[in-house]
């Protein structure tokens, strides 16, 4: 049996476990992210490894990061809540450091890689992943595999221009509409206070009293947020669609969504959209970064076995 440890690096917090090639927990905990410096990272990092090394022998470093991440190169491009990681290339410096081989993705592409190896995706092979937080992520999986795009950008569903492009450059986008960072802005406009004083959970206990303006922006949210999935699955048409974020946990959300859906596509007989919550939650991100490691070394393998039938 091989052992790797496994991070998810966040904004506020590392995740990291011990884990076997079959997506097993042995052990897992969380550390803060270091806020000041990439060194102050690589010392977290290590502890992390030692931690894991007096457990396991390791095959390997695995990591779901936030930005774009040049799975080839190892370089982080975009913008995060992590300024010290988009510059230098992580992966070479990780593999300095650690004396491990390291494979790194985007933390939604991680996200889909799960729920399409042991997940609600395991059964189908074309399929969307939906993360939807204070912005809208994601992830388009092809026929088991993650599309990045000339610029590494695909996926992020949450920059589509949706509402006012005729008015101001730019618009509103599905993120500042169908988020929870949107609804929030939208709820604090109308009532006349600082966002930072809401989050979602007091958006929707706010409804649940009955006050006017969070059930209006709550419905103006769902509905923007079906007809994002609704144009999505005309693009794409995925077999499946799968939403994740803390948001897809409250019961009946992604019920209310497929009924918004069937409303939208009424005369559309022929138009079949599977939509369904993702299944692994927090955990997520560490057992798609596994996958996405064990699906790249079995591939390097493949190549130099290749080479090496070539050269004989």
């Amino acid at each position: 049996m091989n052992y790797y440890a496994v991070l998810d690096v966040g904004g506020s917090s590392i995740k990291y476990a011990l884990m076997d090639e079959s997506g097993e927990f042995i052990e897992k905990s969380s550390v803060p992210t270091p806020k000041e410096s990439l060194e102050l990272f690589l010392e977290q990092v290590d502890f992390i490894i030692n931690e894991c090394q007096n457990m396991q022998e390791l095959k390997g470093l695995a990591i779901s990061m936030p930005g774009a991440v040049n799975i080839e190169t190892g370089s982080i491009a975009g913008i995060s809540a992590i300024p010290y990681i988009h510059g230098p290339n992580m992966k070479e410096l990780l593999q300095q450091r650690t004396h491990l081989t390291v494979e790194m993705e985007n933390d939604a592409n991680c996200a889909a890689l799960a729920e399409g190896w042991i997940g609600a995706a395991k059964d189908v092979m074309d399929y969307l992943c939906l993360v939807i937080g204070t912005g809208i992520g994601g992830a388009v999986v092809l026929n088991k595999t993650i599309r990045h795009g000339r610029n590494q950008f695909c996926g992020e569903f949450g920059y589509m221009i949706m509402e006012d492009y005729l008015d101001r450059p730019g618009g509103e986008t599905w993120s500042s509409l169908a988020a929870v960072g949107g609804l929030i802005n939208k709820v604090a406009v109308r009532k006349g206070i600082d966002p930072d004083h809401l989050n979602g959970k007091k958006v929707f206990e706010l409804a649940e009293k009955g006050d006017k303006e969070a059930k209006e922006e709550i419905d103006h949210f769902m509905k923007r947020l079906a007809v994002g999935i609704y144009n999505l699955q005309f693009m794409i048409d995925p077999e499946k669609i799968l939403i994740g974020g803390a948001i897809s946990s409250r019961e009946g959300f992604v019920e209310q969504i497929n009924e918004m859906l069937d409303q939208i596509q009424h005369n559309r007989k022929n138009l079949m959209i599977n939509v369904e919550r993702c299944q692994f939650g927090n955990d997520s991100n560490l057992i798609g970064a596994l996958h996405h490691f064990i699906q790249r070394q079995s591939a390097n393998e493949k190549r130099n076995r290749l080479a090496q039938g070539r050269q004989a």
